[in-house]
């Protein structure tokens, strides 16, 4: 099977493709639309960033695809389609079935994905285990090939180690790794990098990235941190507020910005231009999802804005290959 070719013969059908997604919480306080309208399509081997401020919805949008949105929260409208197959609307049994082979999720919090009181090689086994029909020898074995990808030394000894007994950094390693196990098709990735030191973030970036180009695995790579998916994504996804604000190829979007949000994201990012000055720094805080501004969600915050913001501005294509949701794009 070639990168651009996935499972089910078909070239063109994308691993992941979100359409109009629309996941609400129904609070006391009123309806949180969390995410509002989103679209995402991944294909094989490609490696797409979501990108925003905490609390735009980009986490929210990883849950909904991997089937973790419980009460108060619901998908209410859209599409989640897995190499096709609709995933809106399906049963438990199904969802999982295809969570950890298939889709799998490396959490922010890797305490998420522990057991704190089973030892790191039961919890490897395992996964292998609840998936495939695997001699223990063999499971042990990819579980240490693993460990060994996502940096960790003494691989042998960190298997026989508790949770507890690992630094924070060590134990979202561990985290990626058990994600890694199974070779799924589709990850989804939720800041997963965020508590590692630099040299170990760097390794990790660049074994995900030999993953995806040598297995076709689709990576949606969730974070607020333009300056790591600029070396990682082939494409970007920038959200605000529920929405996908700006989308494009990674060298578009970084270089030729051209939503006023996004271009303030590029503009905070510490550069050698910018040693010894002031950030630029985007005006105000996202707004509450209880209560979002009337029409363009970052008017209030947005320089540009003017009377017709006070629309809702719709998606439009940019060529070749760009789409912006923004009354006036920048040029």
């Amino acid at each position: 099977m070639t990168l651009s070719q996935n499972s089910s013969g078909s070239p063109d059908l994308p691993v992941l493709d979100v359409q109009g997604l629309q996941t609400h919480f129904f609070t006391h306080g009123g309806v949180v639309k969390a995410v509002d309208g989103v679209d995402l399509r991944v294909c094989a081997g490609e490696i797409v960033g979501l990108v925003g401020e905490s609390g735009s919805g980009k986490s929210i949008t990883g849950f909904s695809v991997i089937g973790l949105i419980d009460a108060p929260g619901r998908i209410v409208g859209g599409h989640i389609r897995y190499l096709g197959e609709e995933l809106v609307g399906a049963t438990e049994a199904r969802l999982q079935r295809l969570r950890g082979k298939e889709i799998a999720m490396i959490f922010q919090d890797p305490m998420m994905t522990l057991n704190p009181v089973l030892r790191v090689d039961t919890q490897m086994v395992e996964a292998i285990h609840a998936h495939e029909k695997v001699s223990a020898a063999g499971a042990r074995d990819r579980a240490l090939t693993a460990l060994a990808m996502v940096g960790i030394p003494s691989p042998q000894e960190r298997l026989l180690a508790y949770p507890h007994q690992l630094s924070g950094g060590m134990r979202q390693r561990v985290a990626i790794a058990i994600a890694l196990l199974n070779r799924p098709k589709l990850i989804i990735a939720d800041e997963p990098t965020t508590a590692l030191d630099v040299t170990i973030q760097a390794q990790i970036l660049y074994e995900v990235q030999k993953l995806c180009r040598e297995t076709g695995t689709a990576l949606v790579w969730i974070t607020h941190d333009l300056a790591v998916v600029s070396g990682l994504a082939d494409r970007i996804a920038v959200m605000y507020a529920g929405r996908i604000v700006e989308s494009g190829a990674t060298d578009d979007v970084i270089h030729q910005p051209s939503h006023p949000y996004t271009q303030g994201l590029i503009n905070s990012i510490p550069t050698r231009a910018t040693h010894g000055s002031l950030l630029r720094q985007i005006p105000g805080m996202t707004p509450s999802l209880l209560h979002l501004p009337q029409g363009c969600a970052f008017r209030p915050r947005c320089t540009y804005a003017s009377d017709i913001c006070l629309t809702v501005p719709q998606a439009t294509d940019i060529p070749p290959a760009k789409s912006v949701r923004c009354w006036h794009a920048l040029g």
